[in-house]
């Protein structure tokens, strides 16, 4: 299903609900059904202040449903902040920073990040005068010039 196709079935199928519940939100508020100061009242105030993000769906293409992306980010974060009680030293506390970052780009960017190490240690005298040709997007593409050239 292309973006185009996925947002006319937004549309045409969450639209109507979505615009329901404003609308129920709107009156429970407006006739003061719900106490503004209640946990349904409250959280009724955030959906309302926080609409058009929450709604950005039914406008756009390939807009995300869900921030799970955002979440597993911030999950690793968490842990890697647990796990650096441990550290003896800052020097150690900035080379495990280090690993944890460029292991989370290897995730996002699709690459293994132990097999990406490895090729890394083993081109180190490719690797110093064009980082750039190493970074976790690019590494693939350099690993495949050198085999051609050789």
């Amino acid at each position: 299903m292309t973006g185009t196709e996925r947002l006319a079935l937004h549309q045409r199928e969450s639209k109507p609900i979505m615009d329901g519940l404003e609308k129920w939100m709107s009156d429970q508020m407006a006739q003061k059904l719900v106490e503004p100061n209640s946990g349904l009242g409250k959280a009724i105030s955030y959906f309302q202040r926080h609409w058009n993000g929450m709604t950005l769906f039914l406008r756009k293409e390939n807009a995300p449903l869900d921030n799970n992306i955002a979440e597993r980010a911030l999950k690793k974060a968490v842990l890697h902040r647990k796990n650096s009680l441990f550290y003896r030293t800052m020097h150690g506390a900035e080379v495990g920073d280090l690993y944890m970052s460029l292991i989370h780009t290897c995730e996002l960017n699709g690459v293994n990040s132990f097999d990406y190490l490895v090729e890394l240690q083993r081109h180190a005298a490719e690797l110093a005068p064009s980082p750039a040709d190493w970074m976790p997007w690019n590494y693939r593409e350099t690993m495949a010039k050198l085999a051609s050239a050789a």
